[in-house]
């Protein structure tokens, strides 16, 4: 073993010690970085390269979309954002059981589309949310994990401050790990309300049912999401669509959400303050991480730790996705213990190599690291968010919303697994572009269309009448036409062709089959099959704008 080698491994052993002792991270990764760089080349060299690492980092021009990103979150939270966001979800999911818990989760999605952070998605929605489920008596155990286990979800749904983070260290574009972190996020939170309803259904005490709302307070309710939507749609769009950079899409995310306090009376010196404060105390901790990991970075490099462990397992006589196991396995051993952004930090620089050499998906792989290390923020010892949501809920004991986390554990599992398998999860709207977004509204408005037919169908007939020939029908309209389409693109290769055949056929016999049950299932299976042609007739115009080409492979 070559003495570079030893005094990398060495270092790294001093680092965890350091991180045991409770020294802040950022700290710790610069002064190993520098001491170790010290041993291996001189004092003197050291001290050059902190000084140009320091220098480099809080002057990098693209670091900037942090703080925009966190002042956009800030001022969105003073704003009353949150509240409004859950509310609607209220109206929407409420009457269901565990529909507060559902909600949480739904509202944590839409929040965590304008903060970027975990930890503070799971702050605010705790302070909204649990007050109302204890006024219909919810089991603290569901309700305080559904908020730390939503509130994870700050973290991959764009835009994310752990993905510009990784596209920094990684050299990535930060739009194309964004986009592919919305698929994955969502599927994540379909798969916390399932966790939930199945949990709720098994044992109704924990999340009774609340007041049911008609459909004019539901559509009502709606009309306060709409700067969540104007403000996502304006940020991740417009970097999607190519018109402006991250940066300036945090510029203009920063000012979007300054405009809407001020349209709504809120703008005030005491709120704007506040707001500065924490901007700046959260960017300040999260550039100096990255400061002291790029120095640890450089000594690592120094070791050639990183590049012999890259040629040792790509060398291995197993196959890539072995090797992609047990690193999977590894960050979701590590992020029991370490920040979710430290560890990032502090374990890219050795693994990014391995992924090079294995000839994986750079972005494929940041979303999977994100995935896996979102389980170390809601699992003991270290999950931050379940220490949030203690300090908030200071009645309920840390162990109880530790144990209330743990079924949504299983559901981050099954996603993982997922993504694993499946890579265009999150690789098909970077590689398809604006056609991708097309055709993911097409498939959404399906299942929401399915999904709303269904439960009037139940509210016309019956549930017991309506399940089984509701089930039948969906079976008999999606299968027969996703067969036809099937068919249509062997002996025409057009897939857009073969997907406008499946959207008409299906739509047509879900229009004629509500016909007699409510006339709101038919006009809303007659808007989704007039939009979902428009939309695959858009798609085929638009051409193909791909933002990403690289292959999974491995």
């Amino acid at each position: 073993m070559s003495t570079e080698i030893l005094v990398g491994i060495l270092g790294c052993l001093a680092m965890v010690f350091l991180l045991t002792s409770s020294m802040p991270v950022g700290f710790v990764m610069a002064l190993v970085g520098g001491v170790g760089f010290a041993i291996l080349q001189s004092p003197r060299a050291a001290c050059f390269m902190m000084t140009t690492e320091l220098l480099d980092t809080f002057g990098k021009y693209g670091l900037t979309v942090i703080p925009l990103f966190v002042f956009m979150g800030q001022i969105a939270f003073h704003t009353g954002i949150s509240r409004r966001l859950f509310h609607a979800a209220y109206r929407w999911l409420g009457p269901l059981p565990g529909g507060l818990a559902m909600a949480t989760v739904g509202a944590c999605t839409g929040f965590g589309a304008i903060s970027g952070s975990g930890p503070a998605t799971a702050a605010t929605m705790a302070s909204v949310a649990l007050p109302e489920m204890r006024r219909y008596n919810y089991d603290m155990e569901l309700g305080t994990g559904s908020v730390a286990a939503g509130g994870s979800l700050g973290m991959l749904i764009p835009p994310s401050v752990v993905f510009i983070v990784y596209a920094i260290m990684t050299e990535q574009s930060v739009s194309e790990l964004f986009v592919a972190g919305i698929v994955p996020g969502l599927l994540i939170a379909v798969l916390f309300c399932l966790v939930i309803l199945v949990n709720c259904l098994r044992r109704p005490h924990l999340g009774p049912v609340a007041e049911p709302t008609t459909l004019r307070e539901k559509m009502a309710s709606l009309l306060g999401i709409w700067e969540t939507v104007l403000l996502f749609i304006l940020v991740i769009g417009g970097m999607f669509g190519g018109f402006f950079t991250p940066t300036e899409a945090a510029a203009i995310g920063a000012l979007g959400s300054l405009a809407i306090a001020a349209c709504r009376l809120q703008l005030t010196s005491k709120m704007l303050k506040q707001a500065l404060r924490e901007t700046v105390r959260t960017s300040c901790m999260v550039m100096f991480i990255v400061a002291g990991a790029m120095v640890f970075g450089r000594f690592l490099a120094v070791t050639r730790i990183p590049a012999e462990l890259a040629r040792g397992l790509a060398s291995l006589p197993l196959p890539g996705w072995v090797v992609m196991g047990g690193i999977i396995l590894f960050f979701l051993f590590a992020g029991c213990f370490v920040d979710a952004l430290a560890l990032i930090l502090l374990t890219i620089p050795i693994f990014f190599p391995v992924v090079q050499a294995l000839h994986f998906d750079p972005v494929w792989f940041g979303v999977v690291v994100v995935v896996v290390v979102q389980m170390g923020v809601i699992s003991p010892p270290v999950g931050v968010n379940a220490y949030v949501v203690s300090g908030i809920a200071r009645d309920v004991p840390l162990q109880t919303v530790f144990k209330g986390t743990m079924p949504f554990l299983g559901a981050l599992v099954v996603s993982a697994a997922l993504l694993l398998l499946f890579p265009e999860l999150c690789l098909f709207l970077p590689r398809n572009g604006i056609r991708g977004t097309l055709l993911l509204a097409v498939v959404a408005g399906g299942i929401l269309a399915t999904s709303l037919s269904l439960w009037g169908s139940s509210r016309v007939l019956g549930a017991k009448c309506a399940f089984g020939r509701s089930l039948g029908l969906v079976i008999f309209a999606w299968g027969g036409s996703g067969l036809l389409a099937g068919g249509l693109w062997k002996a025409f290769p057009n897939v857009w062709l073969a997907l406008t055949a499946c959207v008409l056929v299906s739509g047509t016999v879900f229009l004629f089959a509500e016909r007699r049950r409510s006339w709101r299932c038919v006009m809303l299976w007659t808007v989704y099959t007039v939009l979902s042609g428009a939309l695959f007739a858009l798609a085929r115009l638009v051409g193909p704008t791909s933002m990403h080409s690289a292959s999974l492979s491995g």
